[in-house]
């Protein structure tokens, strides 16, 4: 399963789906959501998120086990540095290889100081190159310690994440390779909102495999969130660092706006479904982020 994946993202199409665990002790109703669309049929893989913006939500681990024995589609599961110590994410990978939840995409994570759980602490023992770190000890049979485990475990695949716009690229091509140096297989974008940003991305990258020791094999992902509100725009521009929202589309969405909410919904739609069309002519390696809004997601990807 993971394997075809891995294959898939280094040399063909390539589309994942995110999902986002509620505030709820199940998960089933999500993925009830996903199979009325038969969304299955329309992506190569899930990922499942680890409570973003520190907002308590149901463990992605449990999420992606459940949404891989439902569909048989390999799902990448976030892990998020801000809620485990070194001792509590390996034994977290541990738990997950044995039930073949073994891609992961490793996250610092959004500081705690904004939970909506009062008094909650950052854990923050280093960035996500540590949990990549323990990825690969793990490959090797160690622990993060250097002591064997009991058993090999099976092939576990790492993932990052990484800003889509910086007004110096250089600092993304520094932090490309640095996410290639602790060995991630795919490096997802924040949303990106236009072909030139998409194709300043893609050359970065080659600029970081070439300044590359190790010469890894790691592929960019580029992250898509359609927009359909002037609102969401606006916030995204506005309060989101590392994206950059085009004036063009504010624009066009405060006209339509000023219409209707079903022309707002129009415009937004359309152009994120024409951007969604032409990055993958460009890079036909997507992961498509909609907040759980499943019916634009299929939309999107008809």
């Amino acid at each position: 399963m993971f394997e075809q994946l891995i294959d898939r993202l280094h040399n063909g199409t390539y589309i994942t789906l995110e999902t986002t665990p509620s505030h709820s002790p199940r998960f089933a109703p999500i993925i009830e959501r996903i199979a009325a669309l038969e969304l299955e049929k329309d992506v190569d893989a899930f990922s499942t998120t680890d409570n973003p913006l520190a907002k308590l939500k149901y463990n992605a681990l449990f999420a992606a086990k459940m949404l891989q024995d439902r569909f048989d589609k390999p799902v990448i599961a976030t892990m998020s540095m801000r809620d485990r110590n070194r001792i509590a994410l390996q034994s977290d990978l541990l738990g997950a290889n044995e039930v073949d939840v073994r891609a992961i995409l490793a996250l610092t994570g959004d500081p705690a100081k904004i939970s909506d759980q009062p008094h909650s602490k950052g854990v923050f023992e280093s960035d996500s190159s540590l949990l990549l770190d323990m990825i690969s000890c793990f490959n090797s049979g160690i622990d993060y310690a250097g002591k064997p485990l009991a058993e090999q475990p099976e092939p576990i695949y790492p993932f990052a994440v990484i800003n889509s716009y910086a007004k110096n690229p250089k600092t993304l091509q520094k932090k490309m390779l640095k996410k290639m140096a602790h060995g991630a297989q795919g490096i997802i974008t924040q949303p990106v909102y236009d072909v030139e940003n998409a194709e300043l991305l893609l050359e970065l990258l080659e600029n970081a495999k070439a300044e590359s020791e190790e010469r890894r094999e790691s592929t960019l992902i580029l992250g898509i969130f359609p927009i359909t509100k002037l609102r969401t725009a606006q916030f995204l521009a506005s309060h989101v660092p590392g994206i950059n929202v085009p004036s063009n589309w504010i624009e066009s969405l405060r006209k339509a706006h000023e219409i209707s909410p079903e022309e707002e919904y129009k415009v937004g739609f359309d152009l994120s479904k024409q951007l969604f069309d032409d990055l993958k002519a460009l890079h036909p390696k997507i992961h498509l982020m909609t907040a759980n809004q499943f019916k634009i997601a299929k939309e999107i990807l008809r």
